[in-house]
């Protein structure tokens, strides 16, 4: 996919640092009962969204997010991606919901492919799932949609008022039509927490020169800012798109997530900014970095992009056979504390073990991002790739989700053990103690296949009450029928 290649083709530059390691403590956070949250399919009998060489994995759901109701914290709601698509996308995307507060859920397709009841015809594929609730209990949520075969692609937008179960026709935020010039990606949407009816959705939209026969000479010409779109009044309608962070040739943006100050206002934009051109300064080296834009009057106006810290990211592979796992390498992770502002930001990076393979690595501003801390290690270290982190604030914890390959023995080719931890610290400053495993250990090797091993770019983690509730998806290790599945659990630091 455009958007996949695109990403990559900024230059690297790894910039290894000795810096204080975290290590865990013995102290360990209270688990809920783990629900299935996901079922058979409800796109089985689609058969929409082929392309020459494509594999479509049925009943494997991957990349889930979760939101939990302010107004109803009883009513929880996730979204994942249904069926992935060997080379992009699924056939479409699945919400799960409890009004229980996870000890049942019940499912529903949202409209924004064409294997969707509701769904558009225009669009046989849809990715990139998201969530938010606001403080009325109105739902938002977004989605990429596209072709499987065909250039068409869009960010679309739909609500629910009922916790879930039933979701308005999407409206589009974007379209882009006949061009492959265009590619919008990872958006996301994020309800004002204060302010009942409003939102903010964001992405990247890539433009290449791919669309003009003449430019083939250069490929590597392209650029990807960050668009922004904003609803007053519940979704019924969402302002005109517009660009809020410019790149330059050869730069662009990925992973765009907006967090809100609910004392101020302030909106923080959080993403990767992509660096293949440009001056090579110390503030904004070459290759990704972590990076945010905000904004103090509702989105009309946005600060130029200030770099927390380079993102020295190397990807993630199978420590015994170099096979690619496909992750959130280059995808920032952003949460704020809703009581002082203070922001918090995960990542993967290298710089703990002198480049050799990611871990997770956080940083914390209490000046409303004016200065950051140092990056340290979020994870226990082992040795292995820790990856796919998400963070959120909760009462007087920073929580801290990740995966890593600590249970695998050297020498074992057969099977990639996969294990999914909880960690915390208090808000302040940071001092992570204590991990929680979140559950069994799974193989990663029976997930789908896109563009290496996959569960998704990111996995959910919100704030319950004073606790966290976690929707992450986890293989069912050899069972190639049914490869994965959404699972809920309710975390008491």
């Amino acid at each position: 996919m455009i958007a996949r290649n695109l990403r990559r083709a900024a230059i690297i530059s790894m910039v290894p640092a000795a810096l204080m390691l975290t290590m865990p403590g013995a102290s360990a956070a209270g688990l809920g009962s783990l629900t299935v949250v996901s079922g058979p399919s409800p796109f089985a009998g689609c058969t929409l969204g082929v392309a020459p060489g494509a594999t479509n994995f049925l009943n494997a759901e991957v990349e889930p997010w979760v939101a939990v109701n302010p107004a109803n914290t009883e009513n929880v709601i996730g979204a994942w991606q249904q069926d992935r698509w060997s080379d992009g996308g699924a056939h479409g995307l699945v919400v799960g919901y409890t009004t229980n507060g996870g000890r049942t859920w019940s499912e529903t397709a949202q409209p924004f492919s064409a294997c969707a009841p509701g769904g558009p015809s225009r669009y046989d594929r849809a990715s990139d799932p998201w969530v938010s609730i606001g403080p009325d209990g109105t739902a938002y949520s977004v989605a990429i949609s596209f072709q499987g075969v065909g250039p068409d692609n869009a960010v679309l937008a739909s609500t629910s008022a009922d916790g879930g179960a039933t979701w308005t026709a999407p409206k589009a935020l974007i379209e882009d039509l006949v061009t492959t010039q265009y590619f919008n990606d990872k958006e996301s949407v994020t309800a004002d927490p204060v302010i009942a009816g409003t939102a903010y959705a964001v992405w990247d939209r890539l433009t290449s020169p791919v669309g003009n026969p003449k430019a083939d000479a250069h490929a590597f010409a392209y650029t990807g800012p960050t668009w922004f779109s904003k609803t007053t009044n519940g979704g019924k309608s969402w302002s005109t798109a517009k660009v809020i962070v410019p790149t330059a040739n050869e730069q662009q943006t990925i992973g765009n997530q907006i967090v809100v100050d609910p004392r101020t206002g302030t909106l923080y934009d959080f993403f990767d900014l992509i660096l293949g051109s440009g001056p090579n300064g110390t503030d904004q080296l070459h290759g990704y970095n972590v990076a945010y834009s905000k904004s103090t009057d509702g989105g009309a106006t946005w600060t130029a992009p200030q770099v927390v810290a380079k993102l020295a990211s190397v990807g993630v592979t199978d420590p015994s056979t170099g096979t690619a796992v496909r992750t959130g390498d280059i995808i920032p992770e952003p949460a704020i504390d809703p009581a002082t502002g203070q922001l918090y930001v995960v990542w993967q990076d290298s710089r703990f073990n002198g480049g050799h393979y990611d871990e997770v690595a956080i940083s914390t501003s209490s000046d409303g991002g004016g200065t950051w801390s140092a990056p340290v290690r979020a994870n226990s270290p082992h040795g292995v790739p820790a990856f796919n982190p998400s963070v959120q604030v909760s009462g007087s914890s920073v929580g801290i989700t990740y995966a890593d390959f600590r249970s695998l023995t050297p020498g074992n080719t057969s099977t990639l053990p996969t294990d999914y931890w909880f960690t915390s610290s208090p808000v302040g400053p940071l001092a992570i103690t204590g991990e929680t495993h979140m559950y069994d250990t799974y193989d990663m090797m029976t997930a789908p296949i896109a563009e290496g091993y996959f569960v998704g770019d990111y996995q959910g983690l919100a704030a319950l009450g004073s606790g966290f509730a976690s929707l992450s998806v986890r293989t069912n290790s050899g069972n190639l029928a049914n490869r994965t599945d959404a699972v809920f659990r309710a975390i008491t630091p």
